[in-house]
């Protein structure tokens, strides 16, 4: 993957699934004894998982732990790693509150901190990509809700505007003209999701201060929301009354879909925000007779109801969750298969929660969704047994 490569042509693969190869070279995790890896014949031959600058794909087949090293961890860049010099860094808060502030490093760390287990993925996730853009790290950092506490959030700040490093000229339609605009990354959430516990102020993951890919030095974690709203190399969180219409808020990460409304199903354009349910089966090892299929899910934080996992368009069959899995990781599971025969197989994951959310095949999402975010769909996987 070119080092130039911009977000949308990475997205765009997700789309471009054309074609298969050979398995390309890759680190196997560790194995038990006498166990092999089952070979996927479904890997798009456009698949090129790691890459450097603000693009890393991961190669889920590497699983070897709730946590994903950090060196592997997918990244997604809008305009680039934005040079930070952290002698000079300030997170400035101002807006409707009481006591505006610029916090450097040094304050940010310096306060109560929390450890907090968070998977993602990119909305643009997708089968081109073999679900790469998708990891789950162990993130250290403070509190959104008690830094705005802190600050005084006044009663008439709705709105809770964060904003990155990163920012490139961007055309925008007003008045019947069309301009050109420093756009700078930014994103915002309601004030009352703002004061949910979860978002923090990460500064670490897995116990190592973030590198410039990953947001270095200081980014936002919303555990239980898609990639777009974890902005990286954060310097403003800015507080309004006003609904923010930034370009990554009102004009892009828009999901246009089939909602009942007053009783009629109409078109309605929602904004990406809180994952949508998904499973993925990212391997398949093989220890004598038995097969073992390893794969994660991803969602919003509901509990689970289910796992499952179909071999051959036979009956579904109940997974087994890992129960080292947090309510904001990746739910890590496996699936023992028995009687495999030689030659080609199709097996797929399907996950519910307590609510009854649950995932549909990429044909009926497809009937009822217009654009390719947020896609959830039933992914199957084929593999080659011996």
């Amino acid at each position: 993957m070119s080092k130039q490569m911009e977000r949308r042509e990475i997205l765009k693969l997700g789309l471009m699934a054309t074609g298969l190869a050979a398995v390309p070279g890759w680190a196997i995790p560790a194995l038990a004894q006498g166990e092999i890896v089952v070979p996927f014949t479904d890997i798009p031959a456009r698949f090129s998982p790691g890459g450097d600058g603000p693009t890393r794909v991961y190669d889920i087949r590497n699983i070897d732990g709730l946590f994903t090293p950090s060196g592997d961890f997918f990244s997604i860049g809008h305009y680039g790693v934005p040079e930070v010099d952290l002698a000079a860094y300030r997170l400035k808060v101002s807006g409707l509150v009481n006591n505006p502030v610029e916090l450097t490093l040094a304050d940010i760390r310096s306060r109560p901190s929390v450890n907090v287990a968070a998977g993602y993925e990119c909305s643009g996730n997708s089968p081109g990509v073999v679900q790469g853009l998708s990891s789950c790290g162990n993130w250290t950092g403070t509190r959104l809700r008690d830094l705005l506490n802190d600050v005084g959030a006044n009663e008439r700040g709705h709105e809770v505007v964060y904003m990155g490093a990163d920012h490139a000229g961007e055309s925008a339609a007003f008045r019947r003209q069309t301009v050109t605009i420093d756009s700078q990354f930014a994103r915002s959430m309601s004030m009352e999701n703002a004061m949910r516990p979860e978002p923090i102020i990460a500064y670490e993951l897995n116990g190592t201060p973030l590198e410039a890919r990953q947001g270095a030095p200081a980014r936002m974690i919303v555990p239980g929301w898609y990639g777009v709203s974890n902005c990286k190399w954060l310097t403003n969180i800015h507080v309004q009354e006003s609904r923010f219409v930034g370009h990554f808020q009102a004009r892009w990460y828009r999901t246009v879909e089939q909602t009942e409304i007053g009783g009629e199903m109409k078109w309605n354009e929602t904004e990406v925000t809180r994952m949508r349910i998904k499973s993925v089966i990212a391997r398949v090892t093989r220890r004598g007779n038995t097969l073992n299929a390893l794969g994660f899910v991803l969602n919003d934080g509901t509990a689970l109801r289910s796992v499952e996992v179909q071999v051959d368009f036979g009956a579904w069959q109940a997974a087994t969750l890992d129960p080292a899995n947090t309510q904001y990781s990746w739910k890590l599971f496996n699936f023992e298969w028995n009687g495999a025969t030689a030659g080609e197989h199709t097996i797929v994951s399907r996950a519910t929660d307590v609510n009854g959310a649950t995932q549909m095949t990429a044909e009926e999402l497809n009937a009822v969704k217009t654009t390719f975010l947020e896609n959830n769909s039933l992914f199957p996987r084929t593999v080659m047994v011996a």
